[in-house]
C-alpha cells in the first residue's frame, strides 16, 4: 500500500512520542506526574455547562449544524473582541468557528500555499503549524527565537530567495513554549512587513488571557470609550497583550485564531474562531466546508455563555497559574535549577543543566522513565528548541513540588 510523502514529515510528533515514554512509565509502576502537556486541569465555568446541558434537551440542536446556525457565536465573537481590544469586527465576513484555533493553523495553509510554497515559522514553535504546511505540500522556513532576542524572530534575516517564494508567515504570541509576549511594535514591524512582501500574516492567540504582569510596551491603551452594547451586556476588558490586529486593524493581510481551551477551560469541547480579514476568512471556510460541517450547536451555546457570561472564571484562572507559576520557579530555584520567571501563558521554558545541555529528548524519556515526572523536549518544538524542556502548570502546587523533588532527585 502506497500513502502520500506529505505523510513522511509527520511521523515524529512530540507529543506522541511523549505518550509513549508516559505508557512505558506506568507500565513499570511510575506514579505519572504529567507536566507535559498544556491541557489545563481546571473545569470549565457551571454558566458554561448549564448552558450545555440545556442545549441537549432541545431537539432542534441535535442535527447538523451549517454556517448560518452559527450566527449567534460569530456575533458573540465579534462583541467580545470589540470589547476587549477596540476593532471593528464584521460577524458575517471576518469571523468564523473552528474545532479549535489548530483546526484554523492546520488548515489554513491549503488556502494560501501551492506546492513548494514557503511558509515563515517560528522556531521554536507549536507543531501544529508546521503540519498544517507539510499537508499543503509547502516548505518551511524556520525564523530562529533566541534568548538574546526576546525570543522574537529578527525579519531581516530571512534570505531574499526564500521571500520570493513565500506567502505565509505564523506567529504566535504569547508564545508556546517559550512563554516570550511581544509589544505592540512588533506586531506593528511584521504588519509592514508581511505587506512589503505580500505574505500571508497568521497570529495564533491561544493565550491572551493567560498574563501575569504587564511591562513597557505591553501596556497597550485603547484610549476610546467603552463601545456602543449592541447584543451582549459585556463590560469593556481591556488586554494585556496586543492583538495583530491592532496593528492591521483594517485587516489588510492579517487573521488572528482564537481558542477557548485556556481561558474558559473547555479543551475538550473543541471550540474556537478565526478573526480577520475577510478573503481570508472566506478561502478557511472554503477548506472547512470540504472537511466538516461544525461542532454541535450545544457547544456553541456554552461558548456563547462563555464569552458573555461572567469573567470572573478567567480572572481567577489566572491567578491560579500565576500561583503555580510562583511556586514551581522556587522549587526549581531551591535545587539549583535557575529559570526566568514568564510573564505570561502556562508553562516553564527552562534551559537544560549542562549535561543534558543537547540532549532534551534523552532527558525528558530518562526524567519519566525513572520518576515519572514528564515534561515535553525542547527539540520536539523544533531545532531552535533543542537545550530547553517545557514544563506544563496543571497540577496543584503540591503535586508541582512533588515533581520538582523528584526532579531533584533525578539530577542528582
Amino acid at each position: 500500500m502506497q500513502f502520500s510523502k506529505r505523510l513522511q514529515p509527520l511521523q515524529s510528533n512530540v507529543f506522541a512520542d511523549m505518550d509513549r515514554a508516559k505508557a512505558a512509565a506506568l507500565a513499570a509502576g511510575r506514579q505519572l506526574i504529567d507536566l507535559s502537556l498544556g491541557s489545563s486541569d481546571l473545569p470549565a465555568e457551571p454558566h458554561v455547562i448549564e448552558a450545555i446541558a440545556q442545549s441537549l434537551h432541545n431537539r432542534t440542536t441535535h442535527g447538523y449544524l451549517l454556517f448560518n446556525g452559527t450566527k449567534d457565536f460569530r456575533q458573540a465573537a465579534a462583541h467580545w473582541y470589540e470589547q476587549k481590544f477596540g476593532i471593528t469586527v464584521d460577524p458575517e465576513t471576518e469571523v468564523l468557528p473552528l474545532i479549535g484555533s489548530q483546526e484554523g493553523t492546520a488548515h489554513l495553509p491549503l488556502a494560501v500555499l501551492n506546492p513548494g510554497d514557503f511558509a515563515l515559522l517560528l522556531d521554536p514553535g507549536y507543531p501544529s503549524h508546521a503540519g498544517g504546511v507539510y499537508l499543503a505540500s509547502g516548505q518551511i522556513y524556520p525564523m530562529p527565537l533566541l534568548a538574546e532576542n526576546n525570543f522574537l524572530p529578527v525579519f531581516a534575516d530571512i534570505p531574499a530567495a526564500v521571500l520570493a517564494q513565500s506567502r505565509l508567515m505564523v506567529l504566535s504570541y504569547p508564545h508556546n513554549p517559550t512563554s516570550a509576549i511581544a509589544p505592540l511594535s512588533f506586531f506593528q514591524a511584521a504588519v509592514a512587513f508581511c505587506q512589503q512582501h505580500n505574505l500571508v500574516l497568521v497570529h495564533d492567540f491561544p493565550y491572551v488571557d493567560l498574563v501575569f504582569a504587564q511591562t513597557g510596551e505591553l501596556e497597550t491603551r485603547i484610549n476610546s470609550g467603552p463601545l456602543p452594547i449592541t447584543h451582549y451586556p459585556l463590560p469593556v476588558t481591556k488586554s494585556l497583550v496586543p492583538s495583530i490586529l491592532q496593528a492591521d486593524p483594517e485587516k489588510s493581510v492579517s487573521i488572528e485564531f482564537f481558542t477557548l481551551s485556556k481561558s474558559y477551560n473547555m479543551g475538550g469541547f473543541r471550540i474556537g474562531y478565526a478573526i480577520g480579514n475577510a478573503q481570508l476568512i472566506q478561502a478557511l471556510r472554503q477548506v472547512k466546508a470540504a472537511v466538516d460541517f461544525n461542532q454541535y450547536q450545544g457547544i456553541l451555546n456554552g461558548a456563547i455563555a462563555a464569552l458573555t457570561g461572567p469573567q470572573a472564571g478567567v480572572k481567577a484562572a489566572v491567578a491560579t497559574y500565576c500561583d503555580r507559576r510562583d511556586a514551581f520557579i522556587t522549587a526549581l530555584h531551591r535545587i539549583g535549577w535557575h529559570v526566568p520567571t514568564p510573564q505570561a501563558t502556562m508553562y516553564i521554558w527552562a534551559k537544560l543543566p549542562p549535561h543534558w545541555s543537547q540532549n532534551s529528548i534523552e532527558f525528558c524519556t530518562q526524567l519519566v522513565k525513572q520518576t515519572g515526572v514528564a515534561a515535553s523536549p525542547g527539540a520536539g518544538f523544533g531545532k531552535f528548541g533543542e537545550g530547553y524542556v517545557r514544563f506544563a502548570l496543571v497540577h496543584d502546587v503540591p503535586v508541582l513540588e512533588t515533581a520538582v523533588e523528584r526532579i531533584a532527585q533525578f539530577l542528582s
